[in-house]
């Protein structure tokens, strides 16, 4: 029997668009199918810890493929994973209870069948946290693997060792909620972790994996699963030393507080690129990384040497907000002291001033690099 915690202000948070849209599936579902209807994942983890959440799964139990095929069809519902038995209606993903078996390499290599209860459907997530399912006519969470407890505990554990090992995405998901909630993997669940291999993972998905990561709140966490779970090692063949994870997780922890949050994505690529021994741009094509990254991580200077002349340089075009050093105090205090937090810094003459003295062309640009210069040197000397 699961545990049942009575939840009636689950939906308290949620926006009255898509609070409209979970009423007009699951009545419908309800009044014309007698179909039970749970909210599933994420969104129930998210609840008990007080987060808002937008993303929102429904599992629909006691109801046939064809009645159900029919009622997404009534609603407007569009097939996105119709072998997986799931539609997207609006914001919402709406499926049938499932266990999958693994048949063949590849994420896709799954034989899926319709689960019967729901503790049968519960069990092929990955992590207890995410195994909960909200009752949404009882309003009450159902709890068959102590997820509750595991959250209340901040820890992450497997569910069902077998049904885990099938798809070796979960290790990189066990890095990033632990980065993202600040929770531990326990111990077993650890070991078991590192013994899947990881070769069998898409670019792309693992870049989805890592950027949740660099947008968690609890980074060095991250870190040290990186390397706790044998992640770095599989996948960028990188081992950091005991020291300088110590070192990282400090700079990563005492510097959150700082992050601008446009660049959150940057930061721990940044503060690592320098300690891990292998060459940033060479990680960021492991990960096929966007662009943006090559840009703010692999193209920004470190902030080891902040002068006034490395501010003001770095200034010219675009305030300091926009460098992704931008979390360390020395450089906080210089771009306000030279007034290039939110804004370029003023060379103390525009082009238009310059051509308007004659300028033109090559010598334009020159005359423009040397006063600028001067300007710096003048700020030096004060």
């Amino acid at each position: 029997m699961p545990t049942i915690k009575s939840f009636p202000n689950f939906f308290s948070q949620t926006d009255l668009h898509i609070l409209q849209n979970i009423a007009t599936v699951t009545d419908y579902l309800n009044q014309n199918y007698n179909a039970k209807c749970y909210i599933v994942g994420g969104a129930v983890r998210d609840r008990v810890l007080g987060h808002e959440c937008k993303d929102y799964d429904i599992e629909c139990f006691g109801i046939s493929v064809d009645d159900f095929e029919r009622a997404m069809e009534y609603l407007g519902a569009q097939g996105v994973g119709k072998s997986f038995f799931v539609y997207k209606y609006h914001d919402l993903d709406i499926s049938l209870p499932r266990t999958e078996k693994k048949i063949a390499k590849g994420h896709r290599g799954f034989e899926v069948s319709l689960a019967l209860e729901e503790k049968e459907a519960s069990k092929r997530r990955d992590f207890t946290i995410n195994a909960l399912m909200y009752d949404i006519q009882n309003e009450q969470i159902l709890d068959f693997w102590d997820g509750l407890a595991d959250l209340d505990h901040k820890v992450l554990r497997v569910v069902d060792e077998d049904t885990f090992v099938e798809d070796s995405l979960r290790v990189l998901r066990a890095m990033q909620f632990a980065a993202r909630f600040g929770f531990k993997v326990e111990e077993k669940s650890c070991r078991l972790c590192q013994s899947i291999s990881l070769d069998d993972l898409p670019k792309e998905r693992v870049f989805r994996e890592f950027e949740k990561m660099f947008m968690g709140r609890y980074l060095h966490y991250g870190l040290y699963y990186l390397f706790g779970l044998g992640i770095g090692q599989q996948l960028f063949d990188v081992q950091i030393k005991k020291n300088t994870f110590i070192v990282l997780s400090r700079v990563l922890q005492k510097n959150q507080k700082n992050f601008v949050e446009k660049l959150r994505p940057y930061y721990f690529l940044f503060i690592c690129k320098e300690h891990f021994p292998i060459d940033i741009k060479e990680l960021l094509d492991r990960l096929s990384a966007p662009k943006s990254y090559y840009k703010k991580v692999a193209e920004s200077p470190a902030p080891n040497n902040v002068t006034i002349s490395f501010i003001a340089n770095l200034s010219l075009k675009e305030g300091i907000i926009e460098y992704v050093g931008n979390y360390h105090t020395d450089v906080i205090t210089m771009a306000k002291k030279l007034d290039v937090w939110d804004k370029p810094f003023d060379r103390g003459v525009t082009p238009s001033e310059l051509m308007a003295e004659g300028f033109s062309g090559k010598e334009l640009g020159e005359e423009l690099d040397r006063r600028t210069r001067v300007k710096i040197i003048s700020l030096k000397e004060k």
